[in-house]
């Protein structure tokens, strides 16, 4: 039911651009006004959300750890899994944004004959990391229609992930890769019952809305093709704020509905794991309680009674009691 719920609300958003487009020439609203809505709460969303993190304290070190930490000289260091430096930590960092390193490592629970196993899940980290990348190079290759002229690594990257050359216009390799990636994602929760039981409706409707992004997408390139020209002018239109929306299908549209939908659900949603992920004080501090002293500097100052004022307090009852003093 909480993937219904999750689908169902993609199927309006599209039914809606088919509705406001196709039937009730709405392109202003869809072409102009619901993309500048989604840019500025996606920019504001973000801003809000980063100020808001880096002003939360974090005044001790609390890395997650799970190797040895820096001790005697003779002692081996894990220095990536238990940092002790800013450049450990930095790599740490770097390995987990490239890499998804902690994912790598995850280890799946299982029953085995009524007792406890772990197993390897190499499949998802395998599927998050061609989501990620194949995600990342189709917003590369979507710069094409921001730029004039377009960059040069633009048209390079277009090239490689087109090397295939098949059918016109060709095939971009990236463009199946997500699809199969959010597909695996998606089939992995609702064929799981533990992830069943754990998903939301908003852990569903991003990989919906994913979906509907790229077959939208793969539809105009493929099968009803729009005039990319007039595509690139109304975006070119958008930036330099002379919006025109095109006088192209609904498909375009309902393709840009559910990418201005996700741009304005980005900085609300698990999907700000994207920021978060930088400042996550478990990732990327380095772990040297054991070299220096962190104070919590939002501790208010305490009267202090040493030993030594206690002892001039008490020195006569002390000595009367048999209780050794350090200063007679």
């Amino acid at each position: 039911m909480k993937a219904l719920v999750s689908l169902a609300a993609v199927l309006v958003l599209l039914l809606a651009a088919y509705v406001g487009v196709h039937l009730g020439d709405l392109r202003w609203l869809f072409g102009v006004v619901v993309p500048y809505f989604a840019a500025a709460v996606f920019l504001v969303g973000i801003v809000v959300k980063v100020i808001g993190w880096g002003r939360s304290p974090v005044p001790f070190r609390i890395p997650t750890t799970c190797g040895q930490q820096k001790s005697l000289p003779w002692i081996k260091q894990d220095k990536l899994d238990n940092p002790a430096t800013g450049w450990q930590a930095m790599g740490r960092m770097a390995l987990e944004i490239l890499a998804f390193r902690s994912l790598f490592r995850n280890r799946e629970t299982v029953l085995r004959d009524g007792q406890l196993a772990y197993r390897t899940n190499k499949w998802l980290w395998a599927a998050a990391l061609a989501f990620h990348y194949s995600m990342l190079i189709i917003v590369l290759r979507h710069l094409r229609f921001f730029f004039a002229p377009i960059p040069r690594f633009v048209d390079v990257l277009t090239n490689v992930d087109g090397f295939l050359q098949v059918g016109v216009p060709g095939i971009y390799i990236t463009s199946f890769v997500f699809l199969g990636a959010v597909t695996f994602l998606l089939a992995r929760r609702l064929g799981w019952a533990r992830m069943r039981y754990l998903s939301l409706p908003a852990d569903y409707f991003p990989l919906f809305l994913f979906l509907a992004i790229g077959c939208t997408g793969l539809w105009m390139r493929h099968i009803d093709k729009v005039d990319v020209s007039q595509v690139k002018a109304a975006v070119m239109g958008l930036l330099v704020l002379a919006p025109h929306p095109p006088a192209v299908g609904w498909i375009f549209y309902a393709h840009l509905f559910c990418v201005s939908t996700l741009l304005a659900y980005f900085p609300f949603s698990k999907l700000m794991h994207l920021g978060g992920v930088f400042l996550s004080p478990t990732r990327n501090l380095a772990n040297d309680n054991r070299a220096r002293h962190h104070v919590n500097p939002w501790n208010r100052p305490l009267p202090v009674h040493t030993y030594a004022e206690y002892e001039d307090e008490f020195r006569d009852r002390m000595r009367e009691a048999g209780l050794p003093l350090d200063k007679e």
